[in-house]
């Protein structure tokens, strides 16, 4: 990234950036990585595949790409919700199935697909059942980590962006204040045993960037962007400005993986290509 791309180093902000890490790019990542995207995924079946999709960028430790990005809408009433692509029918190798897949999304140039978020395990969930009813909400998840969520939300609220508004003040104490206010979520599972944790971050670094992004445009708004919060390493959930031994690996203010010391920036949206797991049949 060059340094027109960054924020002046005294915000702590870095710009959203673009870019591919798949195909021929794989083997400027040396052998490590293309071994890990091999060994989490599976071979290609039904609803699986190579797939290309927009991550929050992984910026250090072993993980081998970004954590997928949720497309986010916010209804009449400002309630957040993550987008699910539409349904359409398939066939692939003589047998017919649904998959959620939405080409040019919203006139972004970007195709958004469940299988963005088929591996650890998800692929599996009810909550990626193409066809599975679901309004889609951002619902609170039971234990928080941010005392702000603990004190506003119980477990099974809807987010409303106004649960945000002081986003260009909040902190916790890890690292610079006002660079965005976090909040951890489920989607589309809340009747499952599997949930599927979802980061909420509303900043004005992606406010600024969605201003000559396509795809920010597409998939933001009014500064608030989501994510699949499941390291791509070993599945563990990291976390936004939660741990304050964070700041040893240089991550206070990104996304930190306690397990193997992975490290996320969620302000950097990448392209990211790899397999995706098959969904089961049923």
């Amino acid at each position: 990234m060059s340094e027109d791309d960054k924020y002046p180093p005294e915000s702590g902000r870095r710009r959203f950036v673009k870019g591919v890490v798949g195909g021929g790019a794989l083997a400027g990542v040396g052998a490590t990585g293309a071994v890990s995207v091999n060994t989490l995924t599976t071979a290609s079946g039904a609803g699986g595949g190579t797939v290309e999709a927009r991550v929050v960028e992984n910026v250090a430790g072993p993980a081998p790409r970004g954590m997928p990005q949720i497309p986010i809408e916010i209804d009449d009433d400002g309630f957040i919700k993550g987008v699910w692509p539409e349904v359409t029918t398939e066939k692939q190798q003589g047998v017919e199935f649904e998959v959620a897949k939405q080409e040019d999304f919203k006139g972004s140039g970007v195709t958004y697909s469940q299988e963005w978020f088929q591996y650890c395990g998800l692929e599996s969930n009810n909550a990626l059942v193409p066809s599975y009813e679901s309004d889609n909400y951002f619902v609170a998840t039971e234990a928080p980590d941010y005392a702000w969520q603990q004190e506003a939300k119980s477990e099974g609220d809807r987010f409303n962006v106004s649960d945000f508004d002081d986003y260009t003040e909040w902190g916790n104490g890890i690292g610079q204040a006002g660079l965005g206010k976090p909040a951890q979520a489920k989607w589309r599972s809340a009747d499952s045993e599997n949930l599927v944790p979802v980061a909420i971050i509303r900043s004005e670094a992606i406010e600024e960037a969605a201003q000559d992004d396509p795809w920010l445009q597409a998939s933001t708004d009014q500064g608030v962007m989501a994510y699949l919060n499941k390291c791509t390493h070993f599945c563990c959930v990291p976390g936004y400005k939660t741990l304050s031994g964070s700041a040893g690996y240089d991550a206070e203010d990104k996304v930190y993986c306690q397990c193997h010391q992975s490290v996320y920036d969620p302000f950097s949206i990448v392209s990211a290509i790899y397999v995706g797991r098959p969904r089961p049949d049923g």
